[in-house]
């Protein structure tokens, strides 16, 4: 504990500096660190499989934990996307100047000292630096163990980046993947300003529970799309299989469809690509009378609903109205992304207002629920929450603000 409080005493006082950073200098730096990335791709990938031959190929975090030269490419994208995009410090968000004379701003500043905790996907590892560079935060990472060995190879070259710039390494921490080194993060008063849980349901119930920090609750995604009586055939076909197949594991995936009782004789056509995906599926009494002779079908149980898969395996529930599809998704929903799909305007804006979560989607896939999808560069996370930020926690959502006063001597 007394080790991890003098690094957290020396990063409170590193993270200072960072706000008065040249913004030409940070650009710099995470260009370099998307060359230095690109330089240690065989470094990176090793860790990596190191961490791979500690998991189940079965585990639905398997994926997530996978690295490849493709997806170190992809990031090293996403790098140069955050190194590119406007400063989010300094900007005037209003001003106005009082009858006595008082001149008041209102800037954007940091948040102060970001704590990270996040589960089996080292890729977060890079997306968090780079915004809390960009927005002038030191960071501390809490990775889990699974990821250990890729988080340390990651570390390094963000390291040696900046130490090529002369820029304190001390701001930005890695903590060790132990239970102890979590509790101590969660008990950081004074030297984290937030705390935020990227992970599973689980995950970020223990830390709401235990910290004495702030906290903004991201990741959980528990999503539904319901195909309404109007809804397009092959549209949905399209969109449904989009949202279920193309990462399983993450957290914009689908995994309820909800569907209008009069457009069950077309479920099979609205699931053959699943079913040629290996997708398996739970369906209500309703659905199963239509699709149970199917291999991949079995009737669903109670807790098939409101949970979150992150594999290839996805609900059906039957529903006679909008109302109920509505009703169904407020108690099951984890307020992450939900979606409609549909031909009328009338039940779209419905829906578009009714439905309460973070990204709500009229005939469009869930999986665009993403920072970079967003044209916001990379993200944190994406907040389930209504308190500070919702949605894709990009640069903006990393500052907070303080008001600017100036006066001639005016006195109250």
């Amino acid at each position: 504990m007394n080790n991890l409080q003098t690094h957290f005493e020396e990063l409170k006082q590193s993270a200072k500096k960072l706000p008065l950073l040249d913004v030409n200098l940070v650009k710099g730096v995470l260009e370099k660190l998307a060359k230095n990335t690109l330089k240690a791709t065989g470094e990176i990938l090793a860790a990596n499989q190191k961490d791979l031959l500690k998991m189940d190929p079965l585990d639905p975090k398997y994926d997530r934990l996978l690295l490849t030269q493709d997806r170190i490419f992809s990031i090293t994208k996403e790098i140069i996307q955050v190194a590119a995009l406007p400063s989010p410090l300094g900007k005037v968000i209003d001003e106005k100047i009082l009858e006595n004379g008082l001149q008041l701003k209102k800037i954007s500043v940091p948040l102060g000292v970001l704590g990270v905790i996040y589960e089996a996907r080292p890729n977060v590892t890079f997306d968090v630096f780079c915004i809390a560079l960009k927005s002038g935060n030191g960071l501390v990472l809490k990775g889990s163990s699974d990821a250990s060995e890729s988080n340390k190879a990651i570390m390094k070259v963000i390291r040696e980046t900046l130490r090529e710039f002369n820029l304190p390494t001390e701001a930005f921490l890695l903590l060790p993947p132990d239970r102890d080194a979590t509790r101590t993060l969660l008990e950081a008063l004074g030297y984290v300003d937030i705390i935020i849980p990227r992970g599973s349901q689980g995950l970020i119930d223990y830390v709401r529970t235990h910290s004495k920090v702030p906290v903004i609750e991201t990741g959980a995604g528990i999503v539904h799309t319901y195909f309404d009586e109007t809804a397009d055939l092959q549209k949905g076909k399209s969109i449904i299989t989009n949202a279920k197949i193309r990462r399983p594991s993450v957290c914009n995936s689908l995994d309820c469809l909800i569907i209008h009782y009069s457009r069950l004789e077309e479920l099979s056509d609205l699931l053959a690509d699943l079913f040629a995906a290996n997708v398996e599926i739970f369906a209500d009494d309703a659905a199963f009378n239509i699709i149970g002779n199917h291999p991949l079908v079995s009737k669903a149980e109670a807790n098939h609903f409101g949970t979150e898969f992150l594999s290839l395996k996805m609900a059906i529930k039957t529903v006679s109205n909008i109302d109920q599809a509505i009703a169904h998704i407020d108690l099951f929903s984890s307020k992450h992304s939900e979606a409609i799909i549909s031909e009328s305007s009338e039940n779209i804006d419905y829906f578009l207002q009714m439905v309460d979560a973070a990204a709500v989607y009229a005939n469009a896939s869930t999986a665009f629920t993403d920072g970079n999808q967003f044209g916001m560069g990379a993200e944190i996370g994406i907040s389930t929450q209504k308190l500070h930020a919702r949605g894709p926690m990009a640069l903006a959502e990393l500052t907070s603000y303080k008001w600017i006063i100036r006066g001639e001597g005016q006195i109250r």
